[in-house]
């Protein structure tokens, strides 16, 4: 499949009512150029849609929003976070699944952490995506508040379930905050960290 090299962001080579085949990888690639080069805000679905030689309506083919874009396929993520969960020993310590499964959720192949790391500055620093990510991280925590609630043997709504869930997702963002103030780390040892510390109760010891 063409990668977004063959994609110039002016959209040169697209012309009128020319529609070139593509995919939401190719898509997002070819956003994420124009996300650099225009600014987020800056940048609308149609020009998207031009760059990437389709059409507005193919476009949310793809995509619901503009938004979304930045999160990639998260829903189908979701969906492997939680065979992730089903698949660690019953017997495992809670908080031990829990890190394990975040720390190999958020670990990306090495030729993929600099657009990793992009998609994690736009979430995390543009302001109009703040309120797409709250929805996110919503559903993020509740996959996390799932596997908890049927560790425990209690509802989902129960106030245990939604307190690791809520923490675990703090703990998280503090890594991916540190990890992009400190390009010369690593994301998953910092995750690992954060985590560890969680698990230990915010102790302030160095994690093991």
């Amino acid at each position: 499949m063409a990668g977004p090299a063959s994609v110039h962001p002016s959209g040169a080579g697209t012309g009128p009512g020319r529609r070139r085949t593509t995919s939401p990888v190719e898509l997002e690639r070819v956003a994420f150029a124009l996300f650099d080069s225009d600014g987020f805000e800056q940048t609308t679905v149609e020009r998207i849609a031009r760059a990437a030689g389709i059409g507005r309506r193919t476009f949310f083919r793809y995509f619901e929003s503009k938004n979304d874009v930045v999160w990639g396929a998260f829903t189908e993520q979701l969906d492997g976070m939680r065979e992730r969960f089903r698949a660690r020993p019953a017997d495992e310590p809670l908080m031990e699944s829990i890190r394990a499964v975040v720390v190999e959720f958020n670990c990306v192949e090495p030729a993929e952490t600099d657009r990793h790391r992009r998609r994690l500055e736009l979430i995390l620093r543009v302001p109009a995506l703040q309120a797409h990510s709250t929805l996110r991280y919503g559903e993020w925590r509740a996959v996390v508040a799932d596997f908890a609630a049927d560790r425990l043997g209690e509802p989902v709504t129960a106030l245990l379930p939604q307190t690791i869930a809520h923490t675990t997702l703090g703990a998280a963002l503090a890594a991916y905050e540190h990890w992009l103030a400190h390009p010369g780390t690593d994301l998953c040892t910092a995750l690992d960290d954060s985590l560890r510390h969680l698990s230990r109760g915010l102790s302030g010891q160095a994690p093991r």
